[in-house]
């Protein structure tokens, strides 16, 4: 799947069978933290830990964000929400 792909999808009322961190970010984009939290929450790998990373800094809980980066592997971002929910999803559909 592209990223064109990816991001008409949003029309849908429901995401495509993704992978389970892909479909975090779906949610997110979405505007449904919850779902997308759920799903990030179901694996241990490090790229839901990065998704689940993301989600709590977008939340507002640093504290527990940085435990989710470290868990990921990756340094804190710094980078606007969106610019790392694309990197995240750009990485994802590779």
């Amino acid at each position: 799947m592209t990223l064109d792909e990816f991001r008409k999808t949003l029309a849908d009322p429901a995401p495509p069978d993704l992978y389970l961190p892909l479909a975090a970010l779906w949610w997110d984009a979405k505007g449904d933290w919850t779902r997308a939290h759920q799903c990030a929450q179901q694996l241990e790998d490090s790229e839901a830990a990065w998704v689940h990373a993301y989600l709590h800094r977008k939340e507002g809980d640093a504290s527990n964000a940085a435990y989710w980066y470290r868990r990921a592997g990756k340094p804190p971002s710094s980078e606007p929400l969106d610019a790392e929910w694309l990197l995240i999803v750009k990485h994802l559909l590779k």
